[in-house]
């Protein structure tokens, strides 16, 4: 039992640990990200607007600035995530969600019982339709 709980609480300290450098390296990644779009920005406007429209120069956190209005203006940067998951909320509302699947159990019964009558009667039914069809037709 001690062996069971000694492996329990292992997972659970090694899954805090794996959460933990994963946020960290998150965090670092924003950052470095933040950085480098904040110069690139800067080195882009500082290297054109000025030629081309007489704008005037502009310093690392002007171009900071201008990534977050163009992010709040243009939705752009963004992974998309919350669309997937209203398109699997509505499929899930438009097919009736989890499906009960309790009734299976009988579908072998009921296709040995009605299910080749109904089949045949049906077939029938189109054959019928598509004589009509074919007698209108012409």
């Amino acid at each position: 039992m001690t062996q069971y709980v000694e492996h329990r609480v292992k997972g659970k300290v090694k899954n805090y640990v794996t959460m933990a450098v994963k946020i960290f390296f998150g965090i670092l990644f924003a950052i470095a990200f933040a950085i480098l779009m904040g110069y690139g920005i800067m080195w882009l406007w500082n290297w054109l607007m000025p030629e081309l429209f007489g704008f005037k120069l502009i310093g690392f956190w002007q171009a900071v600035g201008l990534l977050a209005l163009a992010r709040i203006l243009f939705g752009g940067l963004g992974s998309g995530h919350s669309k997937g998951k209203y398109r699997k909320r509505k499929k899930k509302e438009c097919y009736g969600g989890k499906k009960d699947f309790s009734k299976w159990k009988f579908y072998d019964q009921y296709w040995e019982e009605e299910g080749k009558k109904a089949f045949d009667a049906y077939v029938e039914r189109l054959k019928e339709n598509n004589i009509e069809e074919d007698d209108k037709a012409l």
